[in-house]
């Protein structure tokens, strides 16, 4: 049988990982999750010196990120849908075996058009969700945001271990080199994810299409289906609150750089050191203190409060004036955005049915790469018209209105912890 294959009709599909497997499958996903998210930005941190060497402006290079942002904004409910139906394995698998085709076509990218090939592959290059439905299906309802939270730890570590490291190899060996072994590293993630992750995460209670035996009669790129989902009870509110309570953030972090540079007149280096302390906060916050919030409190509760904070932040953020001002607001900044993210997951996974985690995590996924697409435009506006408190403002108004829409309506209660 092929790494994935969905079982042929008559055989039983094999059974979830017992508590000793299980523990070892959720580590190697967190693992993989670090991994995965080095490469990415040690890749961030040499593109804009290749774009320069290639001769692209920064028009050119906003279409690169925007083409980066069309393409994952477009596969992510195709990935998801694709994990539903072929298992969480053979979807770790396709991300990584994505990551080596973009990291091994930018190392050979001496041209702009085959810098613009080099972003193809993230279509399918989707480790952080792939992760995400394994832990989904590995942990009961009670535990889930916890163990989503401690994703953070991956994605601090990457932040900072990514950024760190494609500077220093780029310096040192070339400009190239950190595309060199984000390629081999993105070749070992594919071999361990066909070794170590089951082919069969879900439930044994509902195995869902990819074990059951039959194929899907939905196609993985059947959009009534991904949209379907939205339409379920519970999830569109939710959804949306995802949306919009962290789009006016994600806004001012599209326009960090420039901010950085303008507005807080900072150097590069300091300007590398402020990415630091947001990736260190978001390791803490997402990996200590969230598990333990989500003990004692509600998902409801949790998602008011991100909400409340968002909009003080945001207060404070339209009248600050400089570096030190904003350093003071970025452990409200970062408490927020990444309690929203895990907590709406959580309950989004929640509100569907078990085969269809998959699917709902990918068009979770897409919510960034949306922003990452309209926001240089409209941040660009905003910051050009408005100048800095003009994102402060946006946030504090949409997250305002967003709490007064949830003390009118019902959200859910502290779920019981499995025994």
């Amino acid at each position: 049988m092929q790494h994935g294959a969905p079982l042929r009709a008559g055989r039983a599909p094999p059974a979830p990982p017992g508590e000793p497997g299980r523990r070892l499958v959720l580590g190697v996903t967190y693992l993989l999750t670090a991994l995965e998210l080095t490469c990415l930005f040690m890749q961030f941190s040499i593109m804009p010196y290749l774009v320069k060497n290639l001769g692209l402006d920064s028009v050119g290079f906003g279409y690169l990120q925007t083409i980066f942002g069309v393409l994952q904004l477009l596969g992510g409910p195709i990935f998801g849908r694709f994990a539903d139906q072929w298992g969480a394995r053979a979807a770790l698998t396709l991300s990584f075996v994505a990551g080596s085709g973009l990291y091994l076509l930018l190392s050979l990218a001496t041209n702009v058009p085959l810098l613009v090939a080099s972003r193809i592959p993230a279509l399918f290059m989707h480790v952080l969700p792939g992760a995400q439905m394994v832990i989904t299906d590995l942990t009961p309802p009670a535990d889930r945001p916890g163990a989503l939270g401690k994703l953070g730890l991956c994605f601090g570590v990457g932040v900072i271990l990514g950024s760190l490291l494609g500077g220093t190899m780029s310096t040192k060996f070339g400009l190239y080199s950190p595309a060199y072994v984000a390629f081999v590293a993105n070749v070992l993630g594919t071999a361990v994810s066909l070794t170590c992750i089951p082919a069969n995460t879900k439930a044994a209670s509902d195995p869902g299409p990819a074990a059951s035996g039959k194929r899907p009669a939905a196609s993985v790129f059947d959009l009534k289906e991904i949209t379907r989902l939205l339409g379920l009870p519970g999830v569109r509110p939710v959804f949306f609150i995802k949306v919009l309570s962290g789009f006016p953030s994600g806004l001012f972090m599209i326009m960090f750089s420039i901010i950085s540079m303008n507005f807080f007149e900072l150097e590069a280096a300091q300007a590398g050191y402020l990415m630091s302390y947001f990736g260190v906060l978001q390791m803490v916050v997402q990996g200590l203190i969230i598990g333990r919030l989500t003990e004692r409190y509600s998902e409801g509760t949790l998602l008011r409060a991100s909400i409340v904070v968002f909009s003080a932040v945001g207060l404070a953020m339209a009248s600050m004036t400089n570096v030190f001002h904003f350093c003071l607001l970025v452990p409200g900044l970062v408490f927020s955005l990444c309690t929203l993210n895990v907590v709406t997951d959580s309950m989004l996974t929640k509100a569907v049915p078990p085969s269809d985690t998959g699917a709902m995590l990918g068009i979770c996924a897409s919510v960034q790469p949306l922003t990452r697409t309209i926001g240089p435009t409209l941040g660009g506006l905003l910051y050009q018209r408005f100048g800095v408190a003009a994102f402060g403002s946006l946030q504090f108004a949409v997250n305002f209105l967003l709490f007064l829409y949830l003390c009118k309506k019902e959200v859910p209660q502290k779920t019981k912890r499995a025994p």
